[in-house]
């Protein structure tokens, strides 16, 4: 069975040698190795296949007899044999292809586990990275905390899109106040907790604001947009107005909760303006949108 593990190691002459001897001795081979340097210690991420019958357990005492602290493990496929600078630039290639994906790109380059899907801010004992966009932070989270250097690459991924949009700005969702097909233009009203969006008196997009679970001042938004009118803004001023609409019925925050790889999503709040947190985990993105001093959308 294979698995990655990371451990930190003393910065001394020959701790990678202990380590390796254990491993030899144990019946473990190594076949994946990468080093992240710091100051007093060292974080080595190792890709090893273990004997039958090997757990958690079992591989956690090994690492830590032979001088390892902080020991993570995961099992993994062969995937994880790939060569790493070789995923680097594949990631780079994928956002500057197409810069939406950036939230599920950087969730799969780093590894990101599950999250709390409330949108908490309790992280469940999961490290976080953060990377900023505009005034979109995307958070990713894992078990094994992220070294200075992984932390400077997530930056320099973020610097990148950034620089992608700056050059082209982000027009997949267009103006919401253009024309559509047909000469339409859709109009938007307030119906109780919610905000439609009509053409000709049919609904093409609806953002509704669920009733509130507690007293945290967070309410959780359901939008969704016809797809026969997807990508035309519709998504961004029914964010925009549910929000407002929201703040006047005095939440602190928004969450949305959608698909890992829903790649409207980060246009979609760069648009609206809004200061915005995506969160990503597996197989879900969270968006959580602060609204306590947005103007209240007029009923």
């Amino acid at each position: 069975m294979l698995w990655r593990v990371r451990t930190t190691l003393p910065d001394r002459p020959g701790a990678l040698a202990v380590l390796a001897h254990d491993c030899g001795a144990a019946g473990v081979n190594i076949l994946g190795f990468q080093i992240f340097p710091g100051v007093a210690a060292v974080t080595d991420e190792l890709v090893i296949r273990t004997p039958t019958g090997w757990g958690e357990a079992e591989i956690v005492t090994l690492m830590t007899g032979a001088g390892g602290d902080e020991v993570v493990c995961t099992p993994c496929s062969d995937a994880a044999l790939v060569d790493q600078p070789a995923r680097y630039v594949q990631a780079a290639r994928s956002i500057i292809a197409r810069p939406a994906r950036f939230p599920e790109v950087v969730a799969q380059l780093f590894d990101g586990e599950a999250d709390p899907a409330d949108g908490s801010s309790e992280a469940g004992g999961l490290d976080v990275m953060e990377m900023t966009v505009g005034d979109v932070e995307v958070q990713i989270r894992r078990r094994a905390p992220f070294t200075a250097t992984e932390h400077a690459r997530g930056a320099a991924m973020a610097d990148l899109v950034s620089d992608v949009l700056g050059q082209a700005p982000v027009t997949v969702l267009g103006s919401s106040s253009r024309r559509l097909g047909g000469g339409a233009v859709p109009t938007y009203g307030v119906r109780g907790h919610a905000v439609h969006a009509m053409v000709a008196d049919v609904v093409v997009g609806v953002a509704t604001l669920l009733p509130a679970t507690d007293d945290s001042g967070l309410r959780s938004v359901d939008l969704e947009v016809d797809p026969a009118w997807q990508r035309r803004g519709i998504g961004t001023r029914l964010l925009t107005d549910v929000a407002r609409l929201a703040a006047g019925e005095g939440a602190a925050d928004i969450l949305l909760t959608t698909r890992a790889d829903n790649q409207a999503v980060l246009p979609m709040v760069l648009s609206a303006g809004l200061r915005g947190r995506i969160r990503m985990s597996a197989d879900q993105l969270t968006v959580r949108v602060p609204v306590r001093e947005l103007k209240p959308l007029p009923r």
